[in-house]
């Protein structure tokens, strides 16, 4: 019995023990310890690391925890619920961070084995040796650079620039060659020779330059130089070119990721390719706006032709020659930016602004200070000059002015630093409008130049600088949406951003070029900088191509049906970019089947994008056709009607054939309604007539239209013989009726005789008319015996019926 007694009562201790410590629960260093196997039985683990994305409060409050001193078990069973609440909230806290520990560690050991790797391959590679160049490689690269900067300028002669290029090629140098073989590919300043492009690229190919790839891309993708269309091929090129920091070929593949075109949609990859090309740009971009891009649609202009550049030009030059101030300041604008006819020449822009400024024009003195500002090839940049110019402005109210101080006092141009000054400047030139003050405003909130950082602020004034096209303001929307940057983070809204900073690179006047060939009839050559343009993404280089290719004007391929595929492709793309007119194009090719199946559905689809997207009255027209005769869609007339009233409200031009089309529609309504009618037998009499009703139609209207048109001719009466008096009445009348003539000076009685003459001549003729009453003749004959003046016309001195019956008087 003793023996019992003395087990149950170490048997109920045991269990008391065991109780406690499960009230107790495990100390933070056993748990870590038992999660990771790197914790110790004293219980002073290491502390975790904070991670991104991890908060430092679990961290803390595990730390605190295990620097607590063990509470006793009583207090612990005292409070059973609590004490089994906070266990478990130190588990859940303690489990994930050891866990992100693991991971960190395990992290970290990856990228030291990687870095060891690198470090071992890059220790195994053979020490590049500096080669130096000899002095033909030397004079070589001088005539490259030389070469490359006069192609640069707009007011240079190119032919000496491709001499030198030709010289610096004769000694092998590589982008001189490639240079010459894109001339060559685009008869830019040289002739055509596709297969000598072609072949020089191959040789450059193999010497890595990147200017090669992107040539042998191009070559494969527009089918030219005896290569077959490859876009896998193309892509390689255009991949490889891209990888060796080649401008276009980013540009090409920044489109093919943005719309899909033989790649996976894919914004990050568009937005990494334009992003480089976009940086390129604003690089450049110092004060100015950066070169002015003019994109003339072809399309368009054939459409409406308007009036040309030229004639206003020499409008205003006749009107600034006069001492108009306004004129004055136009023309110096125009050569401050160039045209599309006028190319840049700031010579010129300093003269009208100076004869504006003398004239005390505000305008005149801002702009001669940006000129003195930002300097160029003709003027050179004074500081000093551009400050005292800017000064004037300023005092007198203009903006342009006022941001023109502002930026000297920002960047420290010949004045001392002052962000507060140049945010005053900004500020007054901002609430005027001007773009330069809006772009300068929101980079001090963008950067905390002199102010605090707002985000809010910055995109307001960047937003309302690309209201005037401003570049860097489109730069610097794209950063924001790219980062995220107060604002929710947008890829697409970044890509098309920075796609638009990338087409306003130097190398958009290839689009200048190719218009200037066009107008020279150069049609070949325009056709093929347009379509290396449109390879890069321009729109309106798409479309300009497809237009060339359209009217059969390009005599690169001489095969019809290859012009009218490659014009179905260009105006897909254009179409893709939000062209409407080219949505109409497009739909038009799948509606005949020019370059592809015929598809009504997908060209009424299109057609109707284009008239609700853009309201295109040519589109809105095309789809009430396709209404009223049920082609791709269900047959209605009433809403083919609606269509057509709306094209004729969009475009005046559309009131004609909207009225031709309503009185077809109208007439096809009568056709029906006599059908359903006890007449339609009329309609069973010959099948030959109700199979070609239409042609039967046209020519009834054609009919009318001629019948309309004779009626409505003017009448010509005939010739009648002059009239003559009675033969009674001649005998009372005077054998000389203008007795007094005589007496008139010299020079006129030559009229008189001939006059008399004719007289006699007419009394000769028989009377044509019966005669008329004898009053009439009498005082006639009274009135011829008085006298008529020396001047008076040959009717004067005959009788008054004559005057009043012969209709050839």
């Amino acid at each position: 019995m003793e023996a019992a007694k003395w087990m149950c009562l170490l048997t109920l201790l045991l269990a008391c023990q065991l109780r406690a410590a499960e009230l107790q629960g495990p100390t933070l260093t056993e748990a870590m310890g038992s999660s990771t196997g790197l914790g110790s039985g004293t219980g002073t683990g290491s502390a975790t690391p904070t991670l991104p994305g991890e908060t430092s409060e679990e961290v803390t409050t595990a730390e605190s925890e295990d620097r607590a001193p063990a509470e006793s078990n009583d207090r612990k069973a005292a409070k059973p619920k609590d004490s089994t609440e906070y266990a478990a909230a130190t588990r859940t806290k303690v489990m994930p961070a050891a866990l992100l520990e693991r991971l960190w560690n395990d992290s970290l050991l990856r990228q030291q084995k990687l870095k060891a790797e690198i470090e071992k391959i890059e220790a195994q590679r053979l020490p590049v040796e500096e080669v130096e160049l000899t002095p033909e490689q030397i004079e070589a690269q001088t005539m490259y650079d030389n070469a490359m900067d006069m192609l640069a300028k707009p007011r240079t002669d190119k032919r000496v620039a491709f001499t030198l290029l030709k010289k610096a090629a004769a000694f092998n140098h590589l982008k001189a060659r490639a240079e010459l073989a894109w001339a060559v590919l685009l008869g830019h300043w040289m002739e055509f020779d596709f297969h000598h492009a072609a072949d020089e690229f191959e040789s450059l190919v193999n010497e890595g330059v990147p200017e090669a790839h992107m040539g042998l891309g191009f070559l494969y993708s527009a089918g030219v130089g005896g290569k077959n269309v490859s876009q896998p091929l193309a892509l390689i090129h255009y991949t490889l070119a891209s990888l060796g920091d080649n401008t276009l070929a980013q540009m090409a593949m920044g489109y093919r990721y943005l719309h899909g075109i033989n790649v996976p949609i894919s914004c990050e990859k568009a937005l990494i390719q334009y992003k480089r090309v976009a940086k390129k740009v604003a690089s450049k971009i110092t004060f100015a706006n950066g070169p002015v891009v003019h994109r003339v649609r072809l399309l368009d202009e054939l459409e409406n032709p308007g009036s040309h550049e030229t004639e206003i030009v020499d409008y205003y030059q006749l009107l600034a020659d006069k001492g108009d101030v306004q004129s004055q300041v136009g023309l110096g604008q125009l050569y401050y930016q160039g045209g599309k006819a006028i190319q840049q020449d700031h010579q010129k822009a300093l003269e009208y602004f100076t004869q504006a400024a003398n004239a005390g024009n505000a305008i005149g003195f801002a702009f001669l200070g940006k000129l003195y500002l930002e300097g160029s090839e003709q003027i050179k940049a004074d500081n000093e000059t551009a400050f005292k110019y800017f000064s004037k402005a300023s005092e007198m109210g203009d903006p342009v002015g006022q941001s023109g101080l502002g930026l000297m006092y920002l960047k420290g141009l010949g004045v001392p630093k002052d962000s507060i000054k140049a945010l005053s400047y900004f500020t007054q030139a901002a609430d005027q409008g001007w773009v330069d003050g809006q772009l300068q405003l929101g980079n001090m909130y963008f950067t905390g130049n002199g102010v605090k950082i707002d985000y809010k602020l910055a995109f307001k004034y960047f937003n309302l600088a690309t209201q005037s096209g401003h570049v860097l303001a489109y730069y610097n929307l794209g950063v924001m949406n790219a980062y995220g940057m107060g604002m929710l983070r947008s890829c697409p809204a970044a890509v098309e951003f920075f796609k638009t900073v990338s087409e306003r690179g130097r190398w958009s006047s290839r689009l200048m070029h190719a218009y200037s060939d066009y107008k020279q009839n150069r049609i070949d050559e325009a056709y093929m900088q347009y379509s290396l343009m449109a390879e890069v993404g321009y729109e309106v280089a798409q479309s300009n191509a497809a237009f060339l290719l359209d009217r059969e004007e390009v005599h690169v391929f001489n095969d019809r049906h290859e012009d009218l595929i490659r014009a179905f492709y260009y105006w897909k793309r254009a179409a893709g970019q939000g062209y409407s007119a080219a949505q109409v194009k497009l739909g038009d090719y799948y509606y005949y089947g020019w370059g592809t199946s015929t598809d009504f559905e997908t060209a009424a689809a299109l057609y109707r994008k284009a008239s609700e997207q853009q309201y295109n009255a040519q589109a809105m027209f095309n789809l009430g056709y396709m209404h009223e005769q049920g082609l791709g869609m269900k047959k209605d007339w009433h809403l083919a009607k609606r269509l057509y009233d709306l094209a004729a409200e969009t475009n005046t031009d559309a009131k004609v054939p909207v009225a031709i089309a309503l009185f077809k529609l109208q007439m096809l309504a009568k056709m029906e309604s006599i059908k359903e009618s006890p007449y339609r037998f009329i309609f069973y009499m010959d099948e030959n007539i109700a199979a070609n009703w239409d042609l039967y139609m046209i020519t009834v209207l054609t009919l009318l239209l001629g019948i309309i048109m004779y009626m409505r001719r003017p009448f010509q009466q005939p010739d009648l013989p002059a009239q003559l008096a009675p033969a009674n009445e001649l005998a009372d009348a005077p054998v000389n009726p203008a007795p007094a003539a005589p007496a008139a000076a010299g020079p006129a009685g030559g009229i008189v005789e001939a006059a008399v003459a004719a007289e006699i001549a007419t009394a000769a003729a028989p009377p044509a008319v019966p005669p008329v009453a004898p009053s009439t003749s009498a005082g006639t004959t009274a009135a011829t015996a008085e006298g008529a003046p020396v001047g008076s016309s040959s009717t004067s001195a005959a009788p008054e019926s004559a005057n009043t019956l012969d209709p050839t008087d």
